[in-house]
Formats: structure tokens, C-alpha cells, sequence
């Protein structure tokens, strides 16, 4: 979806509204399993504007904070893992004679865990760490419309450049055929003191870069999705001088926020040790656009989904995060960790996010075209029978 302004809350009161607000969206999901953090959201609306938002979880009451558009949500922890229970939401609008109270239907919950641990997160704001620094958002066009995605700085070991991972189609329309045009790339974009994401790069803790080019993969470039999910992987490169504008020093991108390590060994899927502290335990992260600003995340056992895309099965992050590091394993006092692996894709009725395996493919040839290409490139399609 293109960028924008969220409305929220806030209006005046309407004189003969006697309508409650509605409420919607819902997440997590009726019957949803959670972590042992866990973050509840719901968009709320009303034609005389929200007053308060309340999250009822096992019949106590918490307060919810507006955090872009008309999403309310409240971060709760200490659920005991196995557990069960149930919320829901109330709403009460700014109506005259007291207002108008609206209650959503009431979902249930169980909680994950076993193993070692439990804690999965479904859908939770990150903050903090060398992974957000280095994370950004990416704003980019692509046929007349303006689209966001994610993407994190990598080390590549190279002077003079600096380059991002992201999902290919943040880079390159395999429909129309063409690169994306008009990129920036906003790291940190969760500290903006601006309302969300735009190109004002004053308003963004560490400005904002714009990538010289891009470089995709022959197969993603030819395909169309979903026939060429298994390549959706890309690079975008960042000249070292004039690329940057706005809030701070400039220079370098990997300098100035820092780079997360590009990890392209198999990976740990599937190793029968369920729950946080085990060795598949995957944190995927980004700028989902329902909740822009903030920096999502979602952590849990990986496995494997049509057998040539890693899965996150409850991650429950949406559009915008595209492109987003996968980490593992995260260290979750420093924000550091490799990134195997970026979001991809996902279902468009249940849960769970894809992501392209970075191991085992041309990944890494991609990588060191990005490394060696002129910087004066209009974009680089790699043909894989020119990778080892």
C-alpha cells in the first residue's frame, strides 16, 4: 500500500449519534496461539471520534494506545505457557450524554510453549539493538504508485558502498519488468517524529539513502509470483557520497547504522526442541504499514513450507515488512544476530510469513554482484549460470 497520514482518534462530539464504535481487525485471531508476551490490536472507528480503547484479557482491563491510523493495541507479558483464556475489546466514542459504548465478540487464546521455553510472539514492536539501527524502511515506486517495503544494511567488507538486503519484489516489477524507481531507504524509521512513513528525511533519527541500483536474480526477473517465490531475494546498492539527505552525519550507510552479518550456511529448521532457547528459534522483523511506524517482530520455530520457503507459522505481521531480516540466532539484549533469511510472503486468510532460503542458492552470487558492480548501474538482473 502507498504511504500515508493515520487518522486516529480525537473529534468532536456528535449531538444525535447514538452509534457504538466499530470494531475490527481483531489480532490475535479467535483461537490464535500466543507468547508469553504478546501484543493485542484492534482498529476502532467512529463518526464522533474514539475516546478510549480498553482490552479486557481474562476480565481485567487495560488500557490501549492509538499507534497509527485507527489501530489501538496493548503489549501485556507474564502468560504462563500452555495456558488458556479470553479477551476482548471495548470502545466508547465521543458522543454526547456520556458517549456510546461498542464491545467486540470475544476471541479465545492458548499459549504456546514446552521444550525449552514457549514465547512466541505473533506480532510484537521491537525496540532497541544493532537490528533496528540497521533495519529501515524502504520507499519506492513502481508503476505510478508508491509502495513500502523493508530492508537492513549488510556487511559486505567493501569501501565506497554499502548494501541492503531486502525481498526482490521491493526491487524489481516482474510483472512490468522494470526496477523500482524513486527509492529511499529510511534506517530506524521507528524513532521519525514525523506521523509515519514520507520522504521528508528531516524528520527521520538517522535521514534517509537513496540506493544507486538494484540486483535481482534472472529467475525472479522472467517469473511472475507466485512461480518465482524461491528467488525473491534482492540487494539494493548505496554509493558511500551523495547519497544521503536530511537528519544526520550522512556518509557511509553501514557506518552510520550499523550492518547485520549475512549468514548464508544452512540454517536450523526442524530440530525437535520446541519453544525460545532452541536452536530454530527465528525472529523475522519490519515496518509492517498497518502499524507504521512501528518496527515489528515476530519469533518462533522455523519449519519448512513448500519445500523451498523457511515458515514462520504464527508470525502475523502484514504488508510493508517485506524484505525484513530474519535473525538466528537473536540475541535479544543487543539486538544482534546473522540474518538467514528476509520476509517474503504469506497466506491471505491464516497466519504465518515466508521467507526465501538464502543458503544453498544464488543468494550469495547475487551479494558479491552487488559487492563488484559499477556504481553507475541501472540495475543488474544476474544470470544464475554465471554463479558457481
Amino acid at each position: 500500500p502507498p504511504p500515508g497520514k493515520g487518522g486516529g482518534g480525537g473529534g468532536g462530539g456528535g449531538g444525535n449519534d447514538t452509534t457504538p464504535p466499530d470494531i475490527t481487525n481483531l489480532i490475535p485471531a479467535d483461537g490464535a496461539t500466543i507468547g508469553t508476551t504478546q501484543t493485542f490490536s484492534a482498529e476502532v472507528t467512529d463518526a464522533s471520534g474514539v475516546k478510549s480503547v480498553s482490552f479486557i484479557v481474562d476480565g481485567q482491563s487495560f488500557n490501549g494506545s492509538l499507534v497509527g491510523g485507527d489501530t489501538y493495541e496493548v503489549t501485556l507479558q507474564g502468560f504462563q505457557s500452555g495456558a488458556s483464556g479470553t479477551w476482548r475489546v471495548s470502545a466508547k466514542d465521543r458522543a454526547k450524554k456520556g458517549g456510546n459504548t461498542g464491545t467486540s465478540a470475544t476471541n479465545s487464546y492458548t499459549v504456546g510453549g514446552g521444550g525449552s521455553g514457549g514465547g512466541i510472539v505473533t506480532n510484537g514492536e521491537w525496540n532497541g539493538g544493532a537490528v533496528q539501527t540497521a533495519a529501515g524502511r524502504i520507499l519506492f515506486a513502481m508503476g505510478g504508485s508508491t509502495f513500502v517495503c523493508s530492508g537492513t544494511a549488510a556487511t559486505d567488507g567493501t569501501s565506497g558502498r554499502s548494501v541492503i538486503v531486502t525481498a526482490a519484489h521491493c526491487v524489481y516489477d516482474d510483472v512490468a519488468k522494470a526496477f523500482a524507481t524513486n527509492v529511499l531507504f529510511i534506517p530506524n524509521q521507528a524513532e521519525t517524529t514525523g506521523s509515519g512513513t514520507d520522504s521528508n528525511c528531516n524528520n527521520d533519527p538517522l535521514g534517509c539513502w537513496a540506493p544507486a541500483f538494484g540486483v535481482v536474480e534472472e529467475n525472479w526477473a522472467n517469473r511472475t509470483f507466485p512461480n518465482n517465490i524461491p528467488w525473491d531475494y534482492a540487494y539494493y546498492v548505496v554509493n558511500d557520497n551523495g547519497s544521503h539527505s536530511g537528519n544526520g552525519s550522512g556518509g557511509a550507510l553501514d557506518a552510520a547504522a550499523g550492518a547485520l552479518t549475512i549468514d548464508f550456511l544452512p540454517p536450523n529448521v526442524n530440530d525437535n526442541d520446541p519453544g525460545e532457547g532452541s536452536l530454530d528459534w527465528t525472529h523475522a522483523l519490519g515496518y509492517s504499514y498497518s502499524e507504521d511506524p512501528s518496527f515489528r517482530y515476530c519469533a518462533e520455530d522455523m519449519t519448512i513450507e513448500g519445500g523451498d520457503s523457511w515458515w514462520l507459522p504464527s508470525c502475523q505481521m502484514s504488508g510493508g515488512s517485506s524484505g525484513g531480516p530474519w535473525v538466528q540466532p537473536m540475541n535479544e539484549n543487543t539486538g544482534s544476530g546473522p540474518l538467514m533469511s528476509v520476509n517474503s510472503w504469506g497466506y491471505t486468510n491464516s497466519d504465518g510469513m515466508g521467507g526465501p532460503m538464502l543458503s544453498g542458492t544464488t543468494a550469495q552470487c547475487l551479494f558479491d554482484n552487488a559487492k563488484s558492480a559499477s556504481l553507475g548501474s541501472n540495475g543488474v538482473v544476474v544470470d544464475p549460470g554465471t554463479c558457481p
